[in-house]
């Protein structure tokens, strides 16, 4: 890694099955959950709650967040594409553009769960932990809002650095001088992969990518992928300060004691957070040309923020 300018060309897939492609970002959201397990574990502990039902609230957690965070991309983001295209908004597979060459029944290809919006993600874990509340009495709504709240940030961060690995939500271009200038040559955008493939003729994208990266004679390809903004690690790093400060506030004062602070808390944090690093992201489309003045993120961002800033100052009745 070089700094002052840095080339960022890893390849997505860790390893493969067989046809089953085990991605760094598919990876790195199993960390989140796998860290949001054992912090969970802690707060169970310390509250007297049974282990039982944690691993209740860890399977609720799990489909609900994916399957939010799934359709919040879908509806949000990339509407147009999947009306056309059903099958793959719920199946880990897409069309291949080659026919059978690169998928593995009749031409579909296995791409892993990719595109998961975070603002679908929120709404499916306020689902989820409703349906608990009902299911377990002792643990209320915003009993739980709150403490899943402590430990969320720290799994939000771990989404971002797989974006990092993906090459994708990156930020505006930026002068090759700027300290974490990052040239993505693997942008969507910048150098999508079948014109990759096309101008160095390799059979597959990352073959083709690592050519455009090594092979001096495509120098000048290589030089015309602009320099961006790693926008994934700047809200990744906001989102570890966010987590720092949720930890402390939890085990260090007795703020968990007034119902709905850590989670309005997190919300303020999280979506102040995404407000801001939007400014140095490239566009992620929706409905931003449409609404103007702000991104799709940002737009979302605000009624989260001011839902924060409620549960933080609300009037608590001694009813409560």
């Amino acid at each position: 890694m070089y700094f002052l300018g840095f080339n960022w060309n890893p390849d997505d897939i860790l390893f493969k099955i067989g046809f089953v492609q085990i991605k760094y970002y598919n990876l790195l959201w199993i960390l989140a959950f796998v860290a949001g397990w054992y912090l969970m574990k802690q707060i169970f502990k310390k509250e007297n709650k049974s282990l039982e039902k944690l691993d209740s609230l860890f399977v609720y957690a799990v489909v609900s967040i994916m399957l939010g965070a799934r359709l919040g991309h879908v509806i949000f983001y990339d509407w147009d594409y999947y009306k056309d295209h059903l099958l793959e908004i719920l199946l880990p597979i897409r069309e291949s553009v080659d026919g059978s060459l690169f998928g593995f029944i009749n031409g579909w290809e296995f791409t892993g769960f990719t595109g998961l919006a975070s603002h679908g993600a929120t709404i499916g874990a306020f689902v989820a932990l409703y349906l608990l509340s009902r299911k377990y009495k002792d643990m209320g709504f915003m009993w739980l809002l709150d403490r899943v709240a402590v430990v969320s940030s720290i799994g939000t961060a771990f989404v971002r650095l797989g974006n990092f690995f993906n090459s994708e939500i990156n930020g505006k271009i930026v002068d090759g001088s700027f300290a974490l200038a990052t040239r993505f040559i693997r942008d969507s955008d910048d150098m999508p992969a079948y014109k990759a493939m096309g101008l160095t003729n390799e059979k597959t994208a990352s073959a083709a990518y690592k050519t455009i990266e090594a092979n001096p004679e495509y120098a000048t390809i290589l030089e015309g992928i602009p320099y961006r903004h790693p926008a994934q690690l700047y809200e990744a790093f906001l989102y570890l300060i966010l987590f720092g400060i949720m930890y402390f506030v939890y085990w260090k004062t007795n703020k968990s004691q007034k119902p709905g602070f850590l989670f309005g808390l997190f919300m303020l944090g999280l979506w102040s957070s995404r407000f801001v690093v939007e400014y140095f992201k490239k566009s992620q489309g929706g409905f931003e040309d449409a609404w103007g003045t702000f991104t799709t993120g940002q737009w979302l961002s605000i009624p989260m923020i001011l839902v924060g800033l409620y549960f933080m100052f609300r009037p608590i009745s001694s009813k409560q």
